[in-house]
C-alpha cells in the first residue's frame, strides 16, 4: 500500500484541508482539481496513492465519473476512495458506496471529521 493521499477538489482551500490533515497523519499528498487531472496522477504514481478523498462536484470530470474510471482499471480499483460531498442525501451517498467509495464525509466537515473517516478508510495503515 502507498503511503500519499491524493486530494480531488476544484476548490484549493479543501485540498489545503486535505494536505493539513495528511500531514499530521505522517502522509504526503498530491493533488488534483478534477477527475482528469486525478487520472493523471494516478498514472504516474498509483502505486504510491493510499487513499483518494475525492469531491463530488467538480468541472470536466466529476467525482462520480473519477470513481467509475478507476474502479474499472486493475491498477486503481483497489485504491480507497472516500467521497467528500456536500449532498446529505441518503440516497446519492449509497449510490456512491455501491460504486465503490469506501466512505464518505459530508461538507462541511472539521479536521478531526476528516482524520477519523481517513484512519476508517486506511484501517490497518494506522
Amino acid at each position: 500500500m502507498g503511503t500519499r493521499i491524493l486530494s480531488v477538489d476544484d476548490s484549493t482551500t479543501i485540498r489545503r484541508i486535505v494536505g493539513r490533515v495528511a500531514a499530521t497523519l505522517g502522509m504526503e499528498m498530491d493533488e488534483a482539481a478534477n477527475g482528469i487531472e486525478a487520472l493523471a496522477v494516478l498514472e504516474k504514481k498509483g502505486s504510491e496513492i493510499a487513499l483518494v478523498v475525492l469531491d463530488v462536484n467538480m468541472p470536466e470530470m466529476d467525482g462520480a465519473e473519477t470513481l467509475a474510471a478507476m474502479k474499472k482499471d486493475p491498477r486503481f480499483q483497489s485504491i480507497p476512495v472516500m467521497m467528500l460531498t456536500t449532498e446529505s442525501e441518503r440516497s446519492r451517498i449509497l449510490d456512491f458506496i455501491h460504486a465503490g467509495a469506501a466512505n464518505y464525509l459530508v461538507k462541511p466537515f472539521t479536521p478531526d471529521d476528516l482524520s477519523a473517516k481517513i484512519a476508517a478508510c486506511l484501517g490497518d495503515f494506522f
